[in-house]
């Protein structure tokens, strides 16, 4: 399957102001087949070196960080000789050594030719405790699970080629809608994680996916025993197992209390901020005016919890996947959440930060609030074709945006101001956005 992260690894390899590379990402993301593919393809050689495999390894690193005596006893160590510009060096898992990220520093400033990238599990939570760390010094980028688009140019070359090729907001053929749906439909069921996605693409073996995405679940609460702090175990495993239940309320803001009878904020906030840096959830903050920078008028007492996938979604709240692909309707109101979750991890990988929702009082509420460019953009979500609700018109009536957005099930279509798109469609919404720049393109200004 073709990631499209390989476009920006391409674009930091070439890059004159490149520094030491960390890739982030939620465990099993794919980070290290990326790094490893982009050294196959783009460089001469690849010395790839893993911190928890080679249990000495860290040895390199006791001694004093002189990047050029760490490169040649790395280079005796891979049995080859790491030359700048031709061999990529790959420090996989470099949580486990805290010295290895401290070192990055003296890549950067020392020798600056050499191509260095970094990657582990729980990296973030390694980042965030460890003391010195070179800020300043290293490029980040961060993996996210495979997206719909990247799916679906993996199933359906095609079909995808076509999406590519629209540059109108009109409606498309439904011979082409049913494709895309189907196709959409496979996607919310298994979600983006690489090796589920492999095992499912191989034989269409949804029973053996389910397995896949069971023991996902079960390595993430792994490592809620082996690397959170012991006094906050417990809680992540309630806080983790409550998010479903917390999505399926009508009113999905996070409350402390259906976490654990008597809960409050500072009682789970560092199990939170764990979750956060483990990059397996996404908190996503209120807003009580949609005006720019949209931080400044944030409450962040008030939120709620997506996951990083909207495959361990379903399957963490126990929803059958054979059911759902045999009839959608079945699961009708949490498939409303499912919907949610897809967008919200769509507009993650698409780099849209920051991202919030917005509430006047009980009202009304807009799923999500982006940010783009100077402008601010409302995004209702429905999972199928009826797209009746007042929220997003109360929010279009208070505040005149220059755009709004609707991801849905119904066809591409634009219709004053308030711009439609399916949701198999939602990796081109950007492109449809502007309306002006559309217009100019057919000459209709």
């Amino acid at each position: 399957m073709e990631r499209f992260i390989l476009k920006d690894l391409i674009a930091w390899k070439s890059s004159s102001y490149r520094k030491p590379l960390i890739l982030r990402g939620v465990r099993q993301c794919g980070k290290t087949w990326i790094l490893q593919e982009f050294g196959r393809q783009h460089f001469e050689n690849t010395a790839y070196f893993n911190f928890e495999r080679q249990n000495r390894l860290g040895e390199v690193f006791s001694g004093e960080l002189d990047p050029k005596r760490i490169l040649l006893e790395l280079g005796v160590l891979a049995h080859q000789k790491i030359e700048p510009g031709k061999t990529l060096v790959i420090f996989d898992e470099i949580q486990a050594c805290p010295r290895a990220l401290t070192s990055l520093k003296y890549f950067c400033e020392e020798t600056p030719e050499y191509h260095i990238a970094a990657a582990g599990s729980l990296l973030g939570i390694a980042l965030a405790a460890t003391d010195g760390f070179p800020v300043g010094k290293v490029n980040f980028l961060e993996l996210t699970p495979c997206c719909f688009a990247e799916y679906l140019q993996t199933v359906d070359s095609s079909l995808f080629e076509y999406t590519n090729s629209l540059i109108s907001p009109e409606p498309i053929p439904g011979i082409f809608e049913e494709r895309l749906a189907k196709h959409l439909n496979e996607y919310l069921t298994i979600g983006g994680m690489p090796a589920v996605l492999e095992s499912y693409l191989s034989n269409h073996d949804l029973s053996q996916a389910e397995n896949i995405l069971e023991d996902i679940l079960k390595t993430y609460e792994l490592d809620f025993s082996k690397h959170a702090p012991v006094r906050d175990i417990p809680k992540l495993f309630l806080l983790w197992k409550s998010i479903p239940q917390q999505l399926a309320r009508e009113n999905a803001r996070f409350i402390y209390g259906e976490v654990k009878n008597g809960a409050r904020a500072k009682d789970l906030e560092d199990a939170l901020r764990w979750l956060e840096s483990a990059s397996l959830i996404h908190r996503i903050t209120r807003i009580e005016k949609p005006e720019i920078p949209l931080s400044a008028y944030e409450d962040r007492k008030s939120f709620k919890l997506y996951l990083a996938d909207v495959g361990l979604l379903r399957k963490l709240a126990e929803i059958p996947a054979a059911s759902i692909l045999v009839n959608p309707d079945i699961f009708r109101e949490y498939r409303g959440r499912l919907a949610e979750n897809f967008v919200l991890q769509q507009l993650v990988t698409m780099r849209f930060s920051p991202i919030h929702y917005w509430t006047s009082g009980n009202l009304a509420e807009v799923d999500f609030v982006i940010q783009d460019s100077v402008d601010v953009v409302p995004i209702e979500v429905k999972s199928g074709l009826n797209v009746k609700a007042k929220s997003l018109k109360s929010y279009r009536e208070k505040y005149r945006p220059k755009q709004a957005l609707r991801f849905s099930m119904q066809n591409l279509k634009l219709d004053d101001g308030l711009l439609n798109v399916p949701l198999y469609l939602l990796h081109r919404f950007h492109d449809f956005l502007h309306v002006e720049a559309w217009n100019n393109k057919n000459g209709e200004m």
